[in-house]
């Protein structure tokens, strides 16, 4: 892992490759979020993360802690968790933004589940 030095919350610079920070010697991640268009409602999409999330990921499953009618608040087991919001953008179109700190691969598993209509930014 590639580190840079890291002395205080204002320094924007990402101390490693895979977006940790180690501080006092302590890693703290970061929230990543992911942002796509898809071919679906947004009541599909968030009906499909609730069941992806609860079944196909076998080794750090999800269930549903809080939903409304444009997210849904996922947790896993151990406490972490996957927030989802789809949202029609004013055509045939549904946005889909989602963050988590510890589920980044299951997210890609999930969006490349769905029909996309961009591709997936990750910031």
């Amino acid at each position: 892992m590639l580190e840079a030095p890291v002395c205080h919350n204002d320094n924007p610079r990402a101390a490693t490759v895979a977006n940790r920070v180690k501080f006092a010697g302590v890693i703290f991640a970061h929230t990543v979020t992911h942002t796509t268009s898809v071919a679906l409602p947004p009541a599909e999409v968030l009906e499909r993360a609730k069941r992806f999330f609860a079944e196909r990921v076998p080794q750090a499953a999800a269930h549903v802690e809080k939903e409304g009618p444009q997210f849904v608040v996922l947790r896993g087991q151990g406490g972490e968790e996957v927030v989802i919001r789809a949202w029609a953008d004013g055509g045939a179109t549904t946005r889909v933004r989602a963050s988590t700190l510890f589920f980044d691969q299951a997210l890609d598993r999930f969006f490349s589940t769905l029909p996309l209509e961009s591709g997936v930014e990750v910031a």
